[in-house]
C-alpha cells in the first residue's frame, strides 16, 4: 500500500508542475493586469484620518501617504494578477515610531474606467480607494 501512495504522489507532483508551467507561459494577462491605474486612498487610525495616492503599472505599484502623528513614507506593492479583482500586498518605509510598514488589500475593476478597493496599513489603518484604470 505504501508502494502505491508513492506512485500516486510522485505523478501528482510531476502533473502539478507541469500544470503551473504551461498556464504560466501559454495565460496571457487580461487587459487589468498590465493596463497602468492611479488612485486616492482615505483612511482612519486611532482618530486620525489618513490620505494617500498611488500608482500601478502591470504586477508592481507604488503608493506615497501620510498617517498618525505625521508619519510620511512609501510602499512598494505587489499585485497577483486576476482578472476583475488584483489583491495586492505591500512593504514600505515611514517616518515616525514604527518605519517599516505592511499593508494589503484589492483592487477591483469595475468596467472599463473605475477601480475601487480596500484595504489594511500598518500605519495608515484601514482604507478605501477610488481611482482610474487607464485603459487603452
Amino acid at each position: 500500500m505504501l508502494n502505491l501512495f508513492r506512485i500516486v504522489a510522485k505523478r501528482t507532483i510531476f502533473f502539478s508542475i507541469l500544470t503551473t508551467s504551461v498556464s504560466m507561459f501559454c495565460v496571457s494577462p487580461a487587459l487589468s493586469q498590465v493596463s497602468p491605474e492611479i488612485w486616492g486612498t482615505v483612511g482612519s487610525i486611532d482618530d486620525s484620518v489618513s490620505y494617500g495616492a498611488g500608482v500601478k503599472l502591470g504586477r508592481t505599484g507604488v503608493e506615497v501617504g501620510t498617517g498618525e502623528d505625521g508619519a510620511t513614507g512609501a510602499d512598494f506593492l505587489t499585485f497577483i494578477g486576476f482578472p476583475i479583482i488584483s489583491p495586492y500586498l505591500g512593504v514600505g518605509y515611514y517616518s515616525g515610531d514604527e518605519t517599516i510598514a505592511y499593508s494589503g488589500g484589492a483592487h477591483l475593476n469595475i468596467g472599463s474606467l473605475l477601480v475601487i478597493g480596500g484595504g489594511y496599513h500598518s500605519v495608515r489603518g484601514p482604507n478605501g480607494q477610488l481611482g482610474l484604470g487607464l485603459r487603452f
